[in-house]
């Protein structure tokens, strides 16, 4: 048998929630900034987001630092301070479009889900970035925003490597909204399925929200693995195969851990 022609380059991706404006935020961004520089990622996906409406948010200020291009979207604005999620690339950010995640009256946290295309030396690739709602008991609802975010995923056509999903997804892998991303259950669009990278080239529990964080401690949860990059089946060669997976983000920056949550940062065939 002849052995597979596989690429063997390599594309690095980063996820990661930054905690918003919550705790010593301000002494937490030295912190964030010196994580991201060291991860290295060549595209890297944010939740937890500050902008302003009237300087330099949180997405530009790290990108201005790593040198890369950014692209922000907010899914709600106090009047003071936006949140949203945000897209960190080391090359040009081609194209970016955004779409709202369903939820209820009672339920309505102003999810979003946001793609950013990136023209990679390689070829064209497709990001998206979204946060979907946090309380244990919502899994209606999270499952309406997979149901969403699939759907904006198969709206694309034509892709030469497969779409790579990331966020704070507030769920477990035994949950039914990831079940319903990996094929485990009914998926939502019709012949689009994904890899967890954690599932595929993981090594051990993969926390990203764990009570080794001081701040995630506070809450009395569970140590959780709720954090994701996804990628859908290998194109021609294995693009988007997955070969490595890690948490990132778990040591304190100067005694500060930057966020509550750990990142996940994942190797693929590019």
């Amino acid at each position: 048998m002849e052995p597979l022609d596989l690429i063997e380059t390599r594309l690095r991706v980063a996820t990661w929630n930054l905690w918003w404006r919550f705790g010593p935020w301000e002494d937490r961004q030295p912190g964030i900034a010196e994580t991201l520089h060291r991860v290295d990622a060549d595209v890297i996906a944010l939740q937890e987001v500050w902008d302003v409406p009237d300087g330099r948010g949180q997405a530009q200020v790290l990108a201005e630092k790593l040198g890369y291009q950014h692209v922000f979207v907010s899914g709600f604005d106090d009047g003071e301070t936006l949140f949203g999620n945000a897209v960190l690339s080391r090359w040009p950010i081609a194209a970016s479009e955004q779409r709202p995640l369903p939820s209820t009256s009672t339920t309505e946290e102003f999810r979003v889900a946001l793609k950013a295309t990136v023209d990679g030396p390689r070829g064209p690739f497709e990001l998206y970035t979204t946060h979907l709602n946090w309380r244990y008991d919502e899994s209606a609802v999270r499952q309406a925003q997979v149901r969403a975010l699939a759907e904006f995923v198969a709206e694309s056509k034509g892709r030469t490597f497969p779409p790579i999903v990331c966020g704070d997804f507030n769920a477990d892998p035994v949950s039914d909204e990831i079940r319903m991303l990996t094929g485990r259950a009914a998926v939502p669009a019709p012949r689009l399925v994904f890899m967890d990278a954690w599932d595929v080239a993981g090594d051990g529990p993969g926390y990203t929200w764990s009570n080794d964080n001081a701040f995630a401690a506070r809450d009395l949860e569970p140590d959780r693995r709720i954090d994701y990059v996804f990628v859908g089946w290998p194109k021609a060669r294995g693009a988007g195969h997955v070969v490595g997976a890690r948490v990132a983000a778990v040591e304190p920056v100067n005694g500060v851990h930057p966020s509550d949550h750990y990142a996940v940062v994942a190797e693929l065939r590019y």
